[in-house]
């Protein structure tokens, strides 16, 4: 509202709130910080999980970062930016959410006592992006090297992902998995080009154990055989990947066809059965003894299709028959005229198998899949999604590690030695801004102080420690949760990807410096529903009444 010749000028809307100055800064800072602190006890391998229940009563059981916030019903909109800090890291790296998160909100609430030594918002972010860039130089010269062919490597930095997670008491057997998956579909990987992990695909079914998880050289689609008479099994299937429609087409334009006696009546019906007859023929004459169909399939070619000895899905998602061509190496085909024996898949085995009463079909044996399958298993709807999550994150690492070639120690290793040399770092900046680089070495100290805390040790001890370790130059002292030292994380193999550190320090930093930066809220007034509600009629008023 502004003043004129004594007269209020309203500028905004009725019923807008507006916070500004410190006001705004510090309710900013106090949102960011408590979504902090509800993900801040997941962290580590001891971290506890957080059960989500939703406004319909789903429950989802998870102590994954972005999980959590992702079900969260978040108001705030300095909070709504945490968790799109979140989203951003797990879609770009995988892993690494909650470090960032909880990072994030500490940079908060250590440049909040700076705000209160009217030290400027931007002097605080301008040394928070030089501690960053600092950060990332440290953080490089401690990164080892680690090959493709490393398995034992990748393996533990898988392991370590999925420590602390639900599906932890099959980590050997998971990693395993992850690992190998990632390895055959980076197998012809040219220098420089992204691993695509969306060619990996993770299919549910409830029953049996996590430990029967499985990995399928090829493809598991959830669907059955279009007709009983159709082979079950296929033994050196060769696969027609059809995306258009096995039945006949209604045309574009409106079309009216009179029939005036039985005669014409059964020489439309012959027609419409002989198209049909024809579409088989061309893929019996193809060669194909297996067909995926993204559209339907009539039942008079289900009939000849069975006729012919040739197993047939229909209505296959489009995800999944892009995933079939990539694991059988054959091409989706969207006419039936050029069907050659080229465009073929090759797959050594197409059957169908009962999984936990439901049947499914499985593409194995494939000469040289890009694309795989993992069917994970487990007791319960919470276990295996919690497992697939686990197996997500493993994938996300193993990709990064092998795309990137660089891992660095895990267990709080790397913050301490950013710590360290910030301290050093800060003192030979000038100005103000040395304040706020000091600030950050402080606040990276959150992340293994959160470790000690969550496995119930004393995080003083723990951080003198680990300072006197890493003085003493042991770069890759790591604390021990299970022990409560101060130990080589190489040596416990508690490894993580270069990239999952590096993308948590950026992010944490530039949510951090983006709602310090915000001096004023001006929130505009909800709509009231009950005002737009009509009173209700005397029907609607009876509904309730008993009969």
């Amino acid at each position: 509202m502004a003043q004129l010749g004594g007269v209020p000028v309203l500028l905004l809307k009725e019923g807008t709130e507006r916070t500004t100055g410190r006001d705004a800064q510090t309710r900013n800072i106090l949102a960011a910080k408590g979504i902090a602190e509800a993900v801040r006890t997941t962290l580590g391998p001891k971290g506890m999980d957080k059960m989500l229940v939703d406004s319909m009563g789903d429950v989802v059981i998870t102590n994954d970062g972005a999980t959590i916030l992702k079900e969260m019903d978040i108001e705030h909109p300095a909070a709504k930016m945490m968790v799109e800090v979140a989203k951003t890291i797990d879609e770009e790296v995988g892993d690494g959410t909650t470090t960032a998160v909880v990072l994030a909100g500490e940079l908060l609430k250590k440049a909040q006592e700076l705000l209160e030594q009217d030290v400027h918002p931007t002097v605080v972010a301008a040394g928070f992006r030089m501690a960053a860039e600092k950060a990332h130089e440290i953080i490089e010269n401690i990164a080892y090297d680690v090959s493709p062919d490393d398995t034992e490597t990748l393996k533990k930095i898988a392991m370590t992902a999925m420590t602390g997670k639900g599906a932890e008491i099959a980590k050997d057997h998971l990693s395993e998995i992850a690992v190998e998956a990632v390895k055959i579909i980076a197998r012809d990987r040219k220098e420089g080009e992204r691993i695509d992990t969306d060619m990996i695909k993770l299919e549910k079914k409830i029953g049996g154990s996590t430990l029967d998880t499985q990995l399928i050289r090829g493809m598991v689609v959830d669907k059955e055989r279009v007709h009983p008479g159709m082979p079950k099994r296929v033994e050196n299937a060769k696969i027609a990947l059809i995306n258009a429609p096995l039945e006949i087409e209604k045309t574009e334009i409106d079309a009216k066809i009179e029939i005036t006696s039985p005669e014409q009546m059964k020489a439309f019906l012959d027609e419409e059965e002989r198209m049909l007859r024809e579409m088989v023929e061309k893929i019996k004459e193809s060669g194909a003894n297996v067909v995926f169909c993204q559209k339907g399939i009539d039942d008079l070619a289900q009939y000849y299709l069975a006729k012919e000895n040739i197993m047939a899905v229909r209505r296959v998602k489009e995800s999944d028959m892009k995933k079939l061509a990539q694991a059988t190496g054959g091409k989706i085909l969207t006419s039936l005229e050029e069907i050659r024996e080229e465009d073929l898949g090759r797959a050594g085995l197409v059957e169908e198998r009962k999984v936990a009463n439901e049947e499914m079909i499985f593409v194995e044996d494939c000469p040289n899949p890009r694309a795989v399958t993992v069917l994970i298993r487990g007791g319960t709807e919470h276990v295996v999604d919690e497992a697939e999550r686990a197996l997500n994150d493993a994938i996300r690492v193993v990709a990064c590690t092998i795309e990137d070639g660089k891992y660095v120690p895990g267990g709080g290793a790397p913050e301490i030695e950013i710590a360290l040399n910030l301290r050093d770092y800060a003192s030979k900046v000038g100005g103000r801004e040395q304040l706020a680089i000091q600030a950050f070495a402080d606040a990276i100290e959150v992340i293994p102080r959160s470790l000690a805390e969550n496995a119930g040790l004393d995080p003083i001890d723990m951080l003198v420690s680990l300072r006197a370790a890493h003085e003493a130059g042991d770069k890759n002292a790591g604390l021990d949760v299970f022990n409560g030292e101060a130990v080589n994380m190489l040596d416990a193999n508690v490894m993580e990807p270069l990239r999952v550190k590096k993308q948590a320090i950026s992010s944490a930093v530039e949510a951090a410096t983006m709602i310090l930066r915000i001096d004023d809220v001006i929130a505009a007034s909800k709509e009231k529903e009950e005002k737009e509600r009509k009173p209700p009629t005397p029907e609607e008023e009876g509904m309730g009444e008993e009969f």
